[in-house]
């Protein structure tokens, strides 16, 4: 079965964009502003990584309506103070309907929290570090549709192996793709979209 959607939309500010940032005004502004550009930094990728663990068996648009009050519920994924959150902490987080009340990937992220504070309490940008560390070369040719982009790559799925090495949970290959997309590390912008 061959897939024959556009792969390219023009919007109606009469940019070139990949279809999947679309119909919606939140994700025409995240990719326009945020999927594909390098991100760094030991919180900001901690966030990342916590919130494409909350992704998982949903679609993104959830998570980023929901980002504000995940940010507010885990106090701005302070790695610190998130790694000190309490088990009563983890049961108030099951009340609030703003985020997504799902027990295992609320302990997953305080627990990846201690793991990542060890991190850096060592050195300063270690977490950083670590998730870059996977990142693949660049690629010489940009995707001509999305039948071109992975869900798995040999990079992701050694990412995945070396999380899951030092604890972590919730980092799939395939969730640690989606990371790689939208932090970076990979660039899988549409040839044609203004941002490729």
């Amino acid at each position: 079965m061959t897939d024959d959607r556009s792969p390219i939309v023009i919007g109606d500010d009469g940019k070139s964009r990949c279809a999947w940032a679309a119909n919606d005004q939140e994700y025409r502004r995240y990719h326009d502003e945020e999927w594909g550009q390098p991100l760094h930094g030991d919180r900001p990728l901690f966030e990342k990584l916590s919130l494409e663990g909350f992704q998982a068996g949903l679609s993104w648009i959830t998570i980023l309506r929901r980002r504000p009050t995940f940010r507010i519920a885990f106090h701005d994924f302070d790695i610190d103070r998130v790694a000190e959150m309490t088990p009563d902490e983890a049961d108030e987080l099951m009340q609030n309907a703003g985020i997504i009340r799902n027990r295992a990937k609320i302990e997953a992220t305080i627990s990846n929290a201690r793991i990542a504070r060890e991190l850096v309490s060592e050195k300063e940008g270690a977490f950083d570090e670590l998730m870059w560390s996977f990142a693949p070369p660049a690629r010489s040719t940009r995707p001509k549709g999305f039948g071109e982009i992975p869900a798995v790559t040999e990079e992701s799925t050694a990412m995945s192996k070396g999380l899951r090495k030092r604890g972590f949970r919730f980092v799939g290959p395939t969730t640690l793709y989606a990371l790689m997309q939208s932090s970076g590390m990979v660039d899988d912008h549409i040839e044609g979209c203004w941002r490729a």
